[in-house]
């Protein structure tokens, strides 16, 4: 075992012993069922590899490998001269059996972020296997047409696993959306952001100590699809870009670099009703943003550039100046170019309705006038939901939840080291009316007199597993409103999310469903440094 977080030697050993004591109660992995009849098999491997990112000598990674053993052809698509997984494409209805095997030197597990799965194929923590062994997941795919994640979810070794490459993205399809005749084949790109440093020898590094484990960690090269420098070559015509932030947690800010709006169709859980357009999208780690870009009208040999353009307010200046690898947090850079080498005349035009989204309604909450909180804090070397760390079967009665039932939580950040109780009132979306849990808050970073916590609160991307939410209010309380004028118009809350930024001084509110299964689901700080050092909870879905 390495010391992936910096701990003291006596600690380390302590957490090793723990770990021991937690997989030697651990089932063997599941195995295939007769039963089960997929329309789908794939075979992923997670293994060392090598790969060229730069001139010079290959980067070492680890990296899903895949091989379709039953399906249709286009199921995977490898993205060329990339570490990064194969892209999977599914159709809503298919059964699909994933067999992961793991020829890594350590144990892992892999989650399938988005996908509404039964608890075991959803990549639990306490599933993860040894070197060697296979896990086999079988589910019927329930989803919406969307864009999905698949990473590991090994407790304390997702960001690490992550960082050396084990990503890869999920695209569902189903019938409603492929009648809308949306930009397809070569017309469909995905993008995939992540953030990565390197050394004099073209090796990843994963430095920072402290400071990276408390903040994130954040590289000094972007890497899209894998590759620096990325271009792509466009003709004059629509297409759809499906972005990804795969970083462990830098927050983007997408805008083009002459300021062209952004026209975007759809978030994490799918297409929204109708398309929108903004000046910038904020894009936190696991969030995705679906973007219809027309270079119809634009010369060939016109370029247009991709950036993460200024914010402020989202980290600690503390953390600006430890951190940021050369690309300081909430600073403008590029990310990617796109160049007209072609011209077309046929494209397709945008559609002024996307999709239906059924909204809940007040009744179908269950928990509508007492919500239930996520509180979110932090600390020094201590991050925490609810005042508390991860622990595996240690459910509060709040995490317990009815199986069937749609849920509201309350999102907000926590500077008094627990919940506060305290009840107040509020106006939801549609008219909702709900109760807040107010007592004894601070008002985040942006706001004012929280000490030592206040100076180290920061935005949190906070992912909840299962069915996509709601979100029904975001309410800001901070005082420093030309902050966050710098990224609210980039926070898209109408459609369907599985993971919502929540800024410092923001309160969120969101329906959740918790449909058809029983058991463990997990809920967390998507800032992956953050997870591992126990910004993790899970739900009893009973």
């Amino acid at each position: 075992m390495r010391n992936r977080l910096g701990l003291t030697r006596r600690n380390f050993l302590l957490s090793a012993a723990a770990f021991a004591a937690s997989t030697s109660a651990r089932a063997a992995p599941r195995a295939a069922t007769d039963s089960f009849v997929p329309d789908v098999d794939i075979e992923l491997i997670c293994r060392r590899d090598a790969v060229q990112i730069f001139d010079g000598r290959p980067t070492q990674v680890w990296r899903y490998a895949g091989n379709l053993l039953k399906g249709p052809a286009n199921t995977l698509t490898a993205l060329p001269q990339s570490y990064l997984g194969p892209l999977m494409r599914f159709v809503k209805g298919q059964k699909i059996r994933l067999r992961l095997r793991n020829d890594l030197p350590e144990e892992t597990i892999t989650h399938w972020h988005g996908l509404h799965v039964p608890m075991e194929a959803d990549g639990h923590p306490m599933a993860a296997i040894d070197p060697g062994q296979t896990y086999v997941y079988e589910f019927e795919m329930r989803n919406r047409a969307s864009f999905n994640f698949y990473h590991p979810h090994t407790h304390e070794a997702t960001a690490t696993q992550v960082y050396h490459g084990l990503a890869g993205g999920i695209i569902v399809e189903d019938e409603e959306e492929r009648a809308l005749g949306l930009p397809s084949g070569e017309f469909e790109i995905p993008i995939v952001l992540q953030d990565r440093s390197f050394d004099d020898d073209n090796q990843l590094g994963y430095w920072g100590g402290m400071h990276r484990n408390m903040f994130g960690f954040y590289g000094e090269r972007i890497l899209v699809n894998g590759r620096p420098d990325f271009r792509l070559e466009v003709a004059s015509r629509a297409y759809r870009l499906r972005i990804l932030n795969a970083s462990n947690a830098r927050i983007y800010k997408l805008c083009w670099d002459d300021r062209t709006p952004l026209t975007v169709i759809g978030v994490d859980g799918g297409l929204l009703e109708r398309p929108e357009t903004r000046p910038y999208v904020m894009l936190a780690p696991a969030e995705r943003v679906d973007l219809w870009v027309d270079f119809s009208g634009r010369a060939v040999g016109s370029k247009l550039v991709m950036r993460s353009g200024e914010f402020d307010g989202l980290v600690p200046p503390m953390a600006q100046r430890m951190m940021g690898g050369g690309l300081t947090i909430g600073d403008d850079y590029p990310l990617f170019a796109a160049t007209v080498t072609r011209a077309m005349s046929d494209s397709p035009k945008l559609p002024e309705k996307l999709a239906t989204i059924r909204h809940y309604r007040v009744e179908e909450i269950a928990n509508r006038d007492s919500p239930r909180p996520i509180a979110l804090s932090m600390s020094h070397m201590q991050l925490a939901i609810n005042g508390r760390t991860y622990e595996h079967d240690n459910v509060m009665d709040i995490e317990r939840v009815p199986v069937n039932s749609v849920q509201l939580f309350e999102i907000f950040h926590d500077h008094g080291g627990g919940m506060g109780m305290g009840m107040g009132g509020g106006m939801m979306r549609g008219g909702m009316m709900g109760g807040g849990m107010m007592g004894g808050m601070g008002h985040g970073m942006m706001g004012g007199g929280m000490g030592m916590m206040g100076m180290m609160d920061m935005a949190h991307p906070v992912h909840l597993h299962g069915q996509p939410f709601e979100v029904l209010s975001r309410t800001y309380t901070g005082e420093d409103e030309e902050a966050y004028a710098t990224i609210r118009e980039g926070l898209i809350d109408s459609g369907l999310k599985d993971t919502v930024l929540v800024a410092p001084g923001e309160r969120v509110r969101i329906a959740k469903p918790f449909g058809d299964f029983k058991g463990r689901f997990m809920y967390h700080c998507h800032n992956l440094e953050h997870e591992d050092m126990g910004m993790m909870r899970e739900f009893s879905v009973e």
